[in-house]
């Protein structure tokens, strides 16, 4: 009985870790949001929309080795990403302060965006039931819809997997 039990909790923990109960669906209305980012400014989805494409990287906590090493990626292959007409960005629900040194730390070039409230994190199901984001990449269309979700990062080839989905998903190139 014991086992069947530490087995069943196991997996009800599991399906809840993998598949949270808001998670969007491409198609679906992107959550708007308005987050500091470090590069002293305030960023609202709002703003891009009917404009440009977003790109929202959701990383677990700064200055781990797995989020230093997509940070890294996106800085120093970031040209390839802005071959797009797209706005793009690294989140998490790390302090500004801790983003801002982790931005500093890690050359980025682009804004991190701090949920520290966890609310934007949640509407957009990335929030892990420990409290940090998944690594999850969205992209959103111009018009405000989600195109994709990717749950498969790879933080080493971040910024070449950005740009490729980005081209997959037929956002326009601006050169």
């Amino acid at each position: 009985m014991f086992r069947y039990c530490k087995t069943l909790i196991l997996g009800l923990w599991l399906s809840a870790v993998a598949s949270p109960a808001n998670a969007l669906e491409p198609g679906e209305p992107a959550p708007d949001f308005t987050l500091p980012g470090s590069d002293g400014q305030t960023h609202r989805l709002a703003d891009y929309l009917g404009k440009q494409a977003v790109v929202l990287a959701w990383f677990p906590k700064a200055y781990t080795s797995g989020c230093t090493i997509e940070c890294k990626s996106l800085a120093e292959n970031g040209h390839l990403i802005r071959e797009y007409d797209v706005a793009y960005f690294m989140a998490s629900v790390d302090p500004l302060s801790k983003n801002i040194g982790f931005a500093e730390s890690t050359d980025a070039d682009f804004p991190l965006l701090s949920d520290e409230d966890k609310s934007v994190a949640r509407a957009y199901g990335v929030l892990h039931p420990l409290g940090f984001a998944r690594r999850h990449t969205v992209y959103i269309g111009k018009d405000g819809r989600v195109l994709k979700i990717d749950t498969d990062v790879k933080p080493a080839t971040s910024a070449e997997d950005m740009a490729a989905t980005l081209g997959e998903l037929g956002v326009a190139r601006l050169r």
